[in-house]
């Protein structure tokens, strides 16, 4: 397929060294580019390609390895699109990003296996699978294209998965079938260095499920080491604890999980506020 990068290219080792906190170093931060109308953070919304672009330049040039580039808002009960427009809404971006910057890495945020095909056309150098690649048209667009993959844990749909969620033992699950899925990739030949997993905060947990997910992060790994992202940014969990109904109100809190991040050895974190991580970051490689 076109865009493939091809195996042990130029393009891929980059991709892994980007996946991966450097030796010494903390985490690799990933800024959130929105283009919807309703994700859940109304300050991370743009209604426009230009905005869009301009926004994700600033991230990069504010302390972002990645851009995670995303269409279709995914919170709980939101609204489908249909693929076609999702398209619309990422593509151009992904274009004019990639126009602007040959090096930056680029992340696409979607569960369609076309939109996928699409961005890495366009010039993306991962897919983002919130669905953790339960589509077999998905798992074929990262084995022909070579790409990086984060593969996210979620319990239903995002139309269901707060309904009730229910395990017997929260992080031994995730961990389990983001492992499972792993290795099947692996086994069909994707280098490990290119695959993250995300144990998908918010989807498909209650507080107490989130809680126990990001004590044990050391269970995502798995005996092979695989890149561990954290998607915690302003979430409904970090209102629960501190009180904060508005989303726009939990940076603080979300720079306490960044912090706990740094020192658990997660490799990346995709966030909304990508200049006070950066500065928080920094001041933990440092003193910490």
């Amino acid at each position: 397929m076109e865009g493939t990068f091809g195996p042990n290219s130029d393009r891929q080792e980059r991709i892994a060294g980007a996946l991966r906190r450097p030796e010494g170093g903390s985490c690799h931060i990933m800024g959130v580019l929105n283009i919807t109308p309703d994700s859940f953070h109304e300050q991370s919304r743009m209604t426009t390609t230009e905005e869009a672009i301009q926004t994700g330049l600033a991230m990069w040039q504010s302390g972002a390895v990645w851009l995670d580039v995303g269409g279709e808002s995914t919170r709980p009960g939101a609204a489908l699109v249909t693929a076609t427009e999702e398209q619309q809404r990422v593509i151009p971006v992904i274009e004019g990003l990639r126009k602007a910057n040959s090096d930056g890495f680029i992340s696409v945020d979607t569960r369609r296996a076309s939109v996928a095909r699409a961005a890495i056309k366009a010039g993306a150098d991962l897919i983002n699978d919130v669905s953790g690649l339960r589509d077999s048209a998905m798992v074929d667009v990262v084995l022909e294209s070579g790409c990086g993959v984060c593969i996210m844990h979620m319990q239903g749909t995002p139309t269901t998965m707060q309904k009730e969620p229910s395990y017997t033992k929260c992080a031994e699950e995730v961990s389990h079938q983001l492992l499972e899925t792993a290795r099947a990739l692996k086994t069909a030949g994707h280098p490990i260095e290119l695959i993250a997993l995300d144990p998908g905060i918010g989807f498909g947990k209650n507080l107490d499920h989130n809680i126990e997910l990001l004590q044990h992060p050391d269970l995502m790994r798995g005996v092979e080491g695989f890149a561990v992202l954290w998607g915690v940014s302003r979430k409904s969990m970090i209102g629960a604890i501190t009180g904060k109904e508005n989303p726009g109100d939990r940076l603080a809190g979300t720079l306490g999980v960044a912090a706990v991040a740094h020192y658990e050895g997660v490799d990346l974190l995709r966030v909304h506020d990508v200049t006070e991580h950066a500065d928080l970051l920094k001041m933990l490689d440092v003193l910490a």
